[in-house]
């Protein structure tokens, strides 16, 4: 048995400055150096490596071991979805029908901030709360190029739409593991985190449309993006106050697309924003105009929506949105209880980490009581949410007229294509792992969980930290859950509140962690560019994370925010 030891060096800022070492070293040579992101996340792992054998006493073995977990638990689930999402985007292309869907979007409405808000925040939201782990920024990174997107616009616009939905993504499964390992009732857990987010859920989409189009153009289209906020917040609010986690994402996502479709038939903006890039300079080197040109079409609506497009008939419009209905559907399946107990009871294999499993002790104040640590590798392959769009994937190769034969080898160049990526996602998450089980991001943790009275402010960029590590709200909370709850203890303050804090401050640290910037890149097509997704989205994480801070200090400090609190 080895106990984790959280102030090696007897110096709290020398040991919280040696544990921050391997995601320093990760960020810096993604964002400012142009090694390649398979490059830097082996070489963040090394220093990982030696930080917890050399500084913090871990043993060699165990901390392979640890990486070793990691590295699988990035193949799989995560590595498995990106595969497959980008095996069906590309079927979908060669095959034509993704032109067909793009034009019938188009249909809907020709400017770009409204497809924003259909694709990347609604649509998005429905595949986060119905698989989570990446699926929802591959998806939607992959259909906002295939729309003409600039590469920087569909990655990091398609990260930051991808937060407000997080913490109930995957049917409920962060929230619910949130209060298994506080001990906390599931209720109250799920309605704090439910009346923390729906603010942010008004407030995300306006931030996406002004990343994309700056003030003034948000402004124009303000009636939409307050339609697209609002029927998703209010369906958030009273299904996890009133029902639970599990389908909280999932029945807001579906409101808020109908709803935003319902109000685009009605109402288009006087001037529709045509160029597919941002208003500012921020991807200058990448436009195919000049950076004045084509910014807004200043004549109204009703030209663009009488302007020629391909007349498609209803066969064919039904042909191209077949893949991604069929992937709608089957990923929702994939996700209930309904259907993953009983497929996992028949066939579930499960790999103790031998030297690893039930041999590190997370000790005090982490946790309330030394706690043995599980090293288990499930290998649930057949209820993977990258096995159901797998599924999706061949269904629809073979209804679009591809033979076994073509599938196999449009497979193969897709394994091709995302190699670097994969190797990437596991090292990242074989550094995330290993971290963990050596006391690492407890180190990081434990110096925000000394602020004090200004601790509810900390306590969400504590979890905002916990999912920049781990790429996961679930991974967050089963991290920094128990030390949440110990601290708001230990300062008089609400348990059930600073848990929730944990997994809505972490929502705002997904768009910048690692392995998601990696699908970013990789959906888009972008590889060795994300460098430059990281860089755009990382101020836009930050002060989110703050404005979630800020919320739970008035929450905690000033009428009437105080009444939302359960205790």
């Amino acid at each position: 048995m080895w106990q984790q030891i959280y102030d090696p060096f007897g110096n709290r800022l020398l040991s919280t400055v040696i544990a921050s070492l391997p995601i320093f070293c990760l960020l810096g040579l993604i964002a400012f150096s142009k090694v390649k992101a398979h490059f830097a996340a082996l070489t963040a792992l090394a220093l990982a490596y030696l930080v917890a054998t050399l500084g913090f006493t871990m043993p060699a073995i165990m901390a392979g071991k640890a990486a070793l977990l990691g590295a699988l638990t990035g193949l799989f689930p995560i590595g498995w979805i990106i595969i497959n999402v980008i095996f069906l985007y590309r079927l979908t292309v060669e095959n034509g029908s993704f032109a067909i869907l793009q034009d019938s979007i188009a249909n809907v409405t020709a400017d770009r901030r409204l497809q924003l808000l259909l694709v990347a925040y609604a649509f998005g939201a429905f595949f986060e709360g119905a698989a989570g782990f990446g699926t929802p920024v591959a998806v939607t990174g992959a259909i906002l190029i295939g729309l003409g997107f600039s590469p920087l616009a569909a990655s990091g616009l398609s990260l930051i739409a991808n937060t407000a939905p997080v913490a109930f993504g995957a049917l409920g499964a962060p929230v619910v593991t949130l209060a298994a390992v506080t001990h906390l009732d599931l209720g109250q857990v799920t309605a704090m985190v439910g009346r923390q987010l729906p603010i942010f859920s008004v407030m995300v989409p306006f931030w996406v449309v002004a990343a994309f189009a700056g003030l003034r153009g948000t402004l124009e289209v303000w009636p939409a993006v307050l339609v697209t906020g609002l029927s998703f917040a209010i369906p958030q609010f009273l299904v996890s106050n009133f029902h639970g986690p599990w389908l909280v994402d999932v029945i807001a996502a579906l409101v808020c697309m109908a709803c935003l479709i319902g109000f685009m038939r009605i109402w288009q903006p006087r001037r529709i924003w045509t160029n597919p890039n941002f208003a500012n300079r921020h991807d200058i080197s990448l436009r195919p105009q000049s950076v004045g040109a084509a910014v807004a079409d200043p004549v109204p609506s009703t030209a663009h929506t009488n302007a020629e497009r391909p007349a498609y008939t209803r066969a064919q419009l039904i042909k191209a949105w077949m893949p991604w209905l069929i992937l709608c559907v089957i990923v929702f399946i994939w996700g209930t209880e309904s259907f993953k107990i009983p497929v996992n009871n028949l066939f579930l294999p499960k790999f103790e980490i031998d030297g690893l499993h039930r041999l590190v002790q997370k000790m005090p104040p982490v946790a309330a009581a030394p706690t043995i640590e599980s090293a288990v590798f499930s290998f649930n392959i057949l209820t993977m949410s990258g096995t159901g769009i797998l599924l999706a994937g061949i269904l629809s190769g073979l209804l679009m007229g591809y033979g076994p034969l073509s599938l196999i080898k449009q497979y193969g160049r897709t394994l091709y294509v995302v190699r670097n990526s994969l190797i990437t996602i596991a090292a990242m998450l074989a550094l995330g792992t290993l971290t963990r089980y050596a006391g690492l991001d407890a180190t990081l943790g434990l110096a925000f969980a000394g602020t004090g009275v200004v601790y509810p402010f900390f306590a969400a960029l504590l979890g905002w930290l916990g999912v920049a590590l781990t790429g996961s709200d679930t991974a967050s909370n089963v991290l920094f859950g128990g030390l949440q709850t110990v601290t708001a203890q230990q300062l008089g303050l609400s348990p059930i509140l600073m848990a929730a804090a944990n997994s809505s401050g972490g929502v705002m640290g997904k768009m910048v962690d690692a392995q998601s910037i990696v699908v970013a890149s990789t959906a888009t097509n972008w590889f060795g560019h994300e460098g430059a997704i990281l860089r755009f989205v990382f101020p836009h994480s930050i002060v989110l994370a703050c404005l979630v801070g800020i919320f739970i200090m008035l929450q905690v400090y000033v009428f009437p925010f105080t009444l939302t609190v359960i205790h």
